[in-house]
């Protein structure tokens, strides 16, 4: 029985090369240590795909390094891990052991009978402090421009509200007229390989979004803390009930990537995956009309209409209320006259009789 995991890219001998290659940086120059970093960076085995051609975040047997990007974000962590920490990770790996091959055969006590008695080294004290610092500020410096890039997004195009429940999702698009609904494991006697199904990833409703689009992803729990990750998308965010964390992600590639809950959560934590579906904006659009929902546009569409409406309505109440003020006011002109003429003729009436 194969089980899926969610790891990276296939093992090549080229990426076996590559990274062997990087253990070597530290002997070669400037020029040469850059172009073995970006050898390292590439990914030359090539990505599952589909029936339809389009990519697949789900791992196979002999893989290794992360998942290739299905997003900006996951781009940039992909650049950070193998530019940055890799190399730095070498560099100090080998160095280290050198230092310590160097001190075993310098120092035992065969070659050195005569210990040195030395117990300060201002030089070497703070060289030991400072070059660690220099390294964490190298490495501090743009992980913190990613987190904060990562974070959230000011300009989302829309929203997909998520909330883990044990053990399974539920997801609303409060943009798109409020289409909801939940998530389950697809149980392993249902899998059917035909439909590009597969155990412990696929779901029974997968979640559609579009691609080339900022979505805003909101996330909550109802009952325990769980953790919505996806891999291609570097996106990892843990849902906590009674709050609301928030992150985004931009998928930059049609296609169809898998992720799972990554906090542990109970007896039911390994069977909660992520499905997802990216997809155009035309099919998404046509996706929301399936869900009998409706795409932004249209419900600004329908909201201008029926204020229009109203508008009009109130309008047409304030011209009645105007008109029925104004016929008021005058039968109450024309009341007045006739109380005053009749209080006038009553005035008269008493002076006749005197004559």
């Amino acid at each position: 029985m194969t089980t899926n995991k969610l790891s990276s890219s296939k093992f090549s001998p080229f990426a076996a090369t590559a990274y062997a290659a990087a253990a070597l940086t530290a002997f070669l120059p400037a020029g040469a240590f850059a172009a073995t970093t970006e050898a390292v960076a590439t990914n030359t085995s090539a990505q599952p795909l589909n029936d339809k051609g389009e990519p697949i975040g789900i791992a196979h047997p002999w893989e290794i390094d992360l998942q290739p990007a299905a997003s900006p974000m996951k781009e940039r962590m992909l650049d950070f891990h193998n530019h940055i920490l890799l190399p730095v990770a070498v560099v100090m790996t080998i160095f280290v052991m050198l230092l310590l091959l160097w001190v075993m055969i310098r120092y035992n006590a065969k070659a050195n009978p005569v210990p040195s008695k030395t117990t300060h080294n201002h030089v070497l004290e703070i060289a030991w402090t400072v070059v660690p610092v220099l390294v964490l500020l190298c490495i501090v410096i743009p992980s913190m421009k990613m987190l904060y890039y990562v974070d959230r997004t000011a300009e989302a195009d829309m929203t997909l509200n998520i909330t883990g429940y044990q053990w399974y999702w539920g997801y609303e698009y409060p943009d798109h007229g409020g289409v909801n609904f939940m998530a389950n494991l697809v149980p392993d006697k249902d899998i059917d390989p035909a439909k590009g199904q597969h155990r412990l990833l696929s779901t029974d409703n997968a979640v559609v979004l579009p691609v080339d689009t900022n979505i805003r992803l909101m996330m909550t729990g109802a009952d325990v803390i769980h953790s919505w990750a996806v891999p291609a998308f570097g996106v990892k965010l843990d849902t906590v009930p009674g709050r609301h964390n928030e992150t985004w992600v931009r998928i930059d590639k049609e296609g169809t990537f898998y992720g799972q809950c990554s906090e542990l959560c109970g007896q039911g934590h390994g069977f909660m995956p992520i499905e997802v579906h990216a997809v155009s904006k035309a099919a998404f659009a046509d996706w929301i009309h399936s869900q009998h929902g409706k795409m932004p546009a249209e419900i600004a569409a329908e909201k201008a209409a029926k204020d229009a409406a109203d508008a009009k309505a109130k309008e047409a109440a304030d011209a009645k209320a105007a008109a029925d003020k104004a016929a008021a006011a005058k039968k109450d002109v024309k009341d007045k006259g006739v109380k005053a003429d009749k209080k006038e003729a009553g005035k008269k009436e008493p002076a006749k009789k005197g004559e």
